[in-house]
């Protein structure tokens, strides 16, 4: 294991067209980056929850379940694009040198996001800090929702907690697929 950070790329979007909601991770875990997944540590409970939710099965395939995102109109990006960090947790991204992603491009290539919806904490925080900024109404105003973190090292809260969280985007996505 390195015993410097090391420069951590994350991944292009998912995203359909007609995207409504866009959920905002901070910056894949190394599991994630190793399997170039969204979400691919296993106890990472965002599919188990979008399974319960939408009923996007976990064990279909990582394309199928891409899909079936973007079917019920949702969007899956981070909010930082590279970074130095020493391992998955958040809390080792050096912050000197994080770069995040060109929001602005990325809703106006998708003006029907009404509703940007944060996984965590540190997504929501970075977004503040670096991308709200440089954005222009209407982008700047898109209305925003912090969610607790899927992420396995958040285990201040026990599944059945976060699935209770999450299961307030029923209000916003296109559930009857």
């Amino acid at each position: 294991m390195p015993t410097e950070p090391s420069l951590k790329t994350a991944f292009p979007p998912i995203a359909g067209l007609d995207a409504q909601l866009l959920i905002l991770g901070s910056m894949p875990g190394e599991s994630s980056l190793r399997q170039q997944r969204y979400y691919g540590h296993p106890r990472n409970a965002f599919w188990p929850i979008f399974d319960d939710l939408l009923g996007i099965q976990v064990q279909a395939s990582y394309a199928d379940r891409c899909a079936a995102l973007i079917a019920h109109r949702i969007a899956l990006w981070d909010v930082i694009a590279a970074c130095e960090r020493l391992g998955s947790l958040d809390q080792a991204i050096r912050p000197e040198t994080v770069r995040v992603n060109d929001f602005a491009n990325f809703f106006d290539a998708h003006p029907g996001i009404t509703r940007i919806v944060f996984n965590g904490g540190t997504a929501e925080r970075e977004y503040r800090r670096r991308v709200l900024p440089v954005l222009q109404p209407p982008q700047r105003d898109l209305s925003r929702h912090r969610m607790p973190s899927t992420s396995p090292a958040h285990a201040g809260l026990r599944f059945e907690q976060k699935l209770a969280a999450w299961r307030l985007i029923l209000e916003w996505v296109d559930v009857g697929l």
